[in-house]
């Protein structure tokens, strides 16, 4: 699959796995939201890392074990980047 110019959401991308997956994701083109529920500050550092490696990233808070959540993550997404094209959760 190519993935330049494509946006991705990556749950959970504020550390760990989530964090690999949302940097590796940008590093092949795409945009990506970067999604936490608490740690703000984490979130915002992957954002920074992606952005200074020359790719594209904003940090959205949303709970997605909250049935709301998920609405307003995808609206995110969207008004940063278009029509989100694939989802890691």
């Amino acid at each position: 699959m190519r993935l330049k110019d494509k946006t991705a959401i990556v749950t959970g991308a504020g550390k760990g796995i989530g964090a690999a997956i949302a940097r590796r994701l940008a590093q092949e083109g795409c945009a990506v939201a970067v999604n936490y529920a608490r740690d703000e500050a984490a979130a915002h550092q992957v954002v920074q890392d992606i952005e200074q490696a020359g790719g594209k990233a904003v940090a959205v808070q949303a709970d997605v074990g909250d049935p709301a959540g998920m609405p307003a993550l995808f609206d995110a997404a969207e008004a940063a980047f278009g029509p989100v094209d694939l989802l890691v959760n």
